[in-house]
């Protein structure tokens, strides 16, 4: 009974991203709650975004991911030094993200780079003006890092299970 339960588990890509979810939002939000005077709901909102069902492709997704995060979140920051936010530094920041996107080959990630520029670039209403898109900058990386590692860790745990259990991986 033990047995089938854990290949029901490990086998189900809706069980594991769920699982994984489930861990990224308590880890995110036990940050957010440990420190409050930080804008840590960004680093929670980059964990979702990173995370990926397991799959053949789940770390390929999980690193393309990542990349888009922090290309969207340099570009915000950059965009953030040159100029104060104003709709034409929003406008040149998006030009600038789908550019970089397509030439580091994550296209297909693009809408979560945008995202992650906005996050940065957007007015804060909890801390200082002035610091607030470094903050954000910091605290969109450090999601998309919990986002791997919660998936990198979940992945090598899955794929011991799988060979203890005999469970033939689909290629």
């Amino acid at each position: 009974m033990y047995h089938l339960l854990i290949k029901n588990i490990i086998t189900s890509q809706l069980i594991i991203y769920i699982i994984r979810c489930v861990i990224g939002f308590l880890i995110g939000y036990s940050f957010m709650l440990k420190f409050p005077d930080y804008e840590l709901f960004w680093s929670l909102l980059s964990i979702i975004l990173v995370i990926s069902p397991e799959g053949k492709d789940s770390r390929k997704l999980t690193f393309d991911r990542v990349k888009s995060n922090l290309i969207g979140s340099v570009v915000g920051l950059l965009c953030y030094f040159i100029h104060a936010t104003n709709l034409i530094m929003l406008v040149v920041g998006i030009i600038l993200t789908c550019i970089i996107c397509y030439f580091f080959n994550v296209m297909n990630m693009c809408r979560v780079a945008i995202v992650a520029f906005l996050i940065v670039m957007l007015q804060s209403h909890t801390l200082a003006e002035s610091i607030a898109p470094i903050f954000r900058f910091f605290s969109v990386t450090m999601g998309c890092f919990i986002g791997l590692a919660i998936t990198v860790v979940t992945s090598i745990i899955i794929r011991k299970l799988k060979k203890r259990y005999e469970i033939k991986t689909v290629a």
